[in-house]
């Protein structure tokens, strides 16, 4: 590559039109160029092509609906690194750990991105029926324009300078057969992912600070095969902590003839407040609450002792509770 590697800006024009390559902006000849947000592989063996989603706006699409205008040539690139993401899924926990980083964060970054897509198409539509202009934060601009930037590391030769832009964490997890469960925070860009006999979680955008927040709980769980319960249990300390990440990352792109470096900006700044807002029992009893539904916790019973909330995690002694002494009321 001879030329000065050049990335694409969607949200300079905010051109989310389906005859754009959503990726390189390229135009496209067809509207048959495009490709689904959610892999079919994944819609396939968990049957979800028909299965309701649920948009901002309270509309229910089909997972199958969701799709993204893309090029024959960036849609070589996405299938190439998604196919490396199905075969280390099918294999389990021990392929997945082998992947490059990156390269899981391309794959996730690639779905909530295209969800990011599909919501912002929506949008527009409805703006227009109503007659008004976009109205859109310049913050969460200021964020997917970052994850779409990173995300074009799958065509041009791109390295992260310093620490990675996203804390990624996966788990040995012991789930039941045929267990998919997937969840995303757009707004936070925080995702989880529960199958096979693994757990994923990730916050795509935060220079890996969740994963230095909840290092003492990462020491405990470290090497263990974890519960579903206790997997959901640290799904939701990262959304409560993605949501009280109070600092917005920036980050200096610098293009070369053979490599595009990226290098984040440091989080500190002229406020000297702590990056992360205050932890409170009440609110994070509340998202935990939303993780456990499928063994029917109520909040009371989890902040029943707002000092020491319920956990499956660690006991009074804040030892590691093996998975083989866990007993749930259901499921």
């Amino acid at each position: 590559m001879s030329a000065i590697t050049t990335l694409y800006n969607p949200f300079k024009s905010f051109k989310f039109d389906n005859t754009t390559c959503f990726l390189t902006g390229q135009e496209l000849t067809s509207a048959a160029e495009q490709i689904q947000v959610f892999p079919l592989w994944m819609m396939r063996a968990f049957k979800l092509e028909d299965q309701p989603f649920k948009m901002l706006d309270e509309n229910l699409v089909t997972y199958k609906s969701l799709t993204l205008p893309c090029s024959a040539e960036a849609a070589l690139a996405l299938e190439q690194m998604e196919s490396a993401v199905e075969r280390a899924f099918a294999e389990g926990y021990e392929a997945v750990k082998l992947l490059p980083p990156v390269t899981l964060f391309q794959w996730m970054v690639k779905i909530l991105y295209g969800v990011v897509f599909n919501e912002i198409q929506a949008g527009i539509r409805q703006q227009a029926i109503n007659g008004e202009e976009i109205n859109f934060s310049q913050a969460l601009v200021q964020k997917f324009r970052n994850l779409h930037a990173m995300l074009q590391s799958v065509l041009i030769p791109m390295e992260f300078e310093g620490s990675l832009p996203f804390s990624l964490k996966i788990f040995h997890v012991e789930n039941a057969a045929e267990t998919f469960n997937y969840r995303d925070e757009i707004n936070t860009l925080v995702f989880s992912l529960r199958m096979n006999n693994f757990g994923i979680i990730a916050c795509l955008q935060d220079n890996a600070t969740n994963n230095i927040y909840h290092e003492d709980i990462l020491a405990k769980v470290e090497g263990k095969v974890l519960h579903p319960v206790q997997f959901e249990e640290l799904c939701a300390r990262y959304f409560y902590s993605a949501y009280l990440f109070n600092r917005l990352p920036e980050y200096t792109y610098l293009p070369t003839p053979k490599m595009l470096y990226v290098e984040p900006m440091p989080l500190a700044d002229m406020s000297m407040k702590p990056i992360f807002d205050f932890w409170t029992v009440k609110t994070y009893g509340q998202v935990l609450e939303n993780f456990w539904k499928p063994w029917g916790f109520l909040l009371f019973e989890i902040i029943k002792n707002p000092d020491e909330p319920m956990s499956y995690l660690l006991d009074a002694e804040g030892e590691f509770i093996p998975k083989e002494t866990i007993e749930l009321p259901l499921g």
